[in-house]
């Protein structure tokens, strides 16, 4: 039976979250997760067995943001709205994506290479991002090509991010909100 959350178990799961985003999974340590969170080594084998665990818990950590995201959005007034305050998030958040790419990307990509659970729940992420995007051009009347827009517009702002990132400059993420914000628009 899992054990219940605690205060403990939620600070070492950001603090893995924020470290898998500036370093990777694979190069984040156990030791300086715990030190980030402010925990013994201990306390993160105690919450988690293994590192496969944790990373499992990272991945959870990114479904539950999405989903609260989502939460939120579904209050706006429109699919417009939802898809703007999408792509708003993605320039709230540029200094980061800057500095590290997308957690999300970045996450992916690195799990994506192995096989087993790890990569296939990261791809999850995308998965139920895919959906909602899928559902807000349906919603706008695109029908049958809501997909192909969904995956447009998540394929080009992992672009830009990863531009971006590359070459240490907003101004990617920048111009590519502002071209899908009048692509969404459009009829």
């Amino acid at each position: 039976m899992p054990r219940p959350p605690t205060d403990k178990r939620e600070r070492v799961i950001h603090a893995a979250v924020n470290a898998v985003h500036a370093q990777g999974f694979h190069s984040s340590t156990l030791a300086d997760i715990a030190r980030s969170a402010g925990v013994p080594v201990g306390s993160v084998y105690y919450f988690f067995k293994a590192k496969q665990d944790l990373g499992l818990a990272v991945i959870d950590a990114h479904l539950a943001h999405q989903d609260g995201l989502q939460q939120q959005w579904a209050a706006l007034d429109g699919p417009q709205a939802r898809l703007a305050a999408f792509l708003q998030m993605t320039l709230d958040h540029a200094d980061a994506l800057v500095e590290h790419g997308c957690p999300v990307g970045t996450l992916c990509a690195e799990l994506g290479k192995e096989p087993g659970p790890l990569g296939e729940r990261a791809a999850r992420i995308f998965q139920v991002l895919l959906d909602w995007l899928e559902a807000q051009f349906r919603e706008l009347g695109h029908g049958t090509a809501a997909r192909g827009r969904a995956e447009h517009l998540l394929g080009a702002v992992q672009g830009a991010t990863l531009l971006a990132h590359t070459f240490g400059d907003a101004t990617y993420l920048d111009r590519e909100v502002e071209r899908l914000t009048r692509w969404i628009q459009s009829p």
